[in-house]
């Protein structure tokens, strides 16, 4: 049985495996960072425990990754993936052993939280350096890189209702338990998972010197710089926009958390739409179009539903600003994965990891500031901006990108136009 062109990469048993394994982690991970929040509010009382409990997660990603991403390329891949995922099933195991023998406190969730995202740190580049060897084509990336993408955010929309009901009905010990279980699911996809041994190249360069070689890499490569820039840039201002959506669920909407919900809802079904939309393409030729224009379209989006007042106009907002961030950020990835070395390819899936997930948090501590300064509306309205303006610097740069991209592309024969 043919696949459809839109699920083609799913032909491939590796990869098939890896995304069941992947999407139930993922859902256990989102379960259990439901109930995470809610432990150490419960336990506090505080709203500066709940946002430092969250930096703590978030913040290795940008100072952790680009290190992490040298050390991927010096291993094998598919051993850092058991590491990270088992850190993370013991880190499960051990708040669970706190909860249940009533010795939980607030500070335990917090450390708990930066041990899982010293681990996220090296686990978020390696399941994207892991991608290539599970195809024997590079031109399926783009597809398999899209269909993981989508599996990743649906994860966001079945994850929280999921952790959601479990902490509600049964206790937050129980959504630790359902992630332990469902992270058994990844280590055991990547043991029936059959890829090639990795072949360690001897170096004598250092750590800081193999980091330097990505660095000059992915910036010294004018496309890649742009690309990365562009997305770094959007990471910082657009998504910070999650952190300010309570306020304008209660404040500008006069609504309650079933408001908010359908706020995160929008933005996810536009990150699915837009998965969709790249997992239907052949070839990654026309990406670095999808870029500048995902990133302007979402820019826009999000001005204008800094002073949109009517709930059912911002939905659509809401949407299109999703499906373009997500649209920016994993064309972002497709192309470099395309088009970079294999022996680079664990530090640049971390600079990529660093400029898409670790800018957030700083971006979100920024847009926190300018709201308590400005108010909401102002700040949002502000970050877009900036995103807009990127934005229309990338595409000022276009004619340049193209020109050093259409040689690259002839070399590593990657097909004109989708078949």
């Amino acid at each position: 049985m043919k696949l459809p062109n839109s699920l083609r990469a799913l032909a491939h048993r590796n990869f098939r495996l890896f995304l069941i394994g992947q999407g139930t982690s993922q859902i256990g991970n989102w379960v259990q960072l439901v109930a995470t929040s809610w432990l150490v509010f419960s336990l506090s009382g505080s709203p500066w425990m709940l946002g430092l409990s969250a930096f703590c997660l978030q913040i290795p990603l940008l100072v952790i990754t680009p290190f992490a991403g040298v050390l991927i390329d010096r291993l094998d891949v598919r051993r850092v993936l058991y590491a990270t995922n088992t850190l993370a099933m013991v880190q499960s195991l051990v708040m669970l052993s706190l909860i249940a023998t009533g010795q939980i406190q607030a500070w335990h969730v917090v450390l708990g939280n930066l041990v899982l995202g010293i681990g996220n740190a090296f686990d978020a580049p390696s399941r994207q350096a892991l991608i290539a060897k599970l195809l024997p084509d590079r031109q399926e990336l783009t597809n398999a890189i899209a269909l993981n993408a989508t599996v990743m955010n649906g994860a966001r929309f079945i994850g929280p209702m999921l952790g959601g009901f479990i902490t509600a009905s049964f206790g937050e010990i129980w959504s630790f338990v359902t992630n332990c279980l469902m992270r058994f699911a990844v280590l055991v996809a990547l043991q029936m998972t059959r890829i090639s041994l990795h072949e360690r190249k001897p170096s004598s360069a250092g750590l800081l010197s193999q980091l330097r070689a990505g660095l000059n890499y992915a910036y010294g490569f004018f496309p890649s710089r742009c690309a990365l820039l562009l997305l770094a840039i959007s990471s910082f201002c657009l998504q910070s926009s999650s952190s300010l959506m309570p306020w304008f669920a209660s404040a500008r909407f006069h609504g309650d958390s079933h408001t908010l919900g359908l706020l995160y809802s929008a933005s996810g079904f536009g990150a699915v739409c837009g998965m969709l939309y790249l997992a239907s393409r052949s070839t990654i030729r026309g990406l670095f179009k999808v870029m500048g224009w995902s990133a302007g379209g979402a820019s826009v989006a999000l001005i204008l539903f800094a002073w949109t007042p009517v709930l059912e106009l911002a939905l659509p907002l809401l949407f299109i600003s999703g499906l373009g961030m997500m649209l920016t950020a994993a064309s972002t990835n497709t192309v470099l994965q395309s088009i970079v070395p294999d022996e680079l390819r664990g530090r640049i899936a971390a600079l990529y990891v660093m400029s898409f997930l670790g800018m957030s948090p700083l971006g979100s501590l920024f847009a926190g500031w300018v709201a308590h300064e400005l108010g909401s509306q102002e700040a949002l309205a502000l970050c877009a901006g900036i995103g807009l303006c990127a934005s229309l610097v990338f595409a000022y740069h276009f004619a340049g990108i193209r020109q050093q991209l259409v040689p690259l592309y002839k070399t590593l024969n990657i097909p004109r136009q989708d078949q």
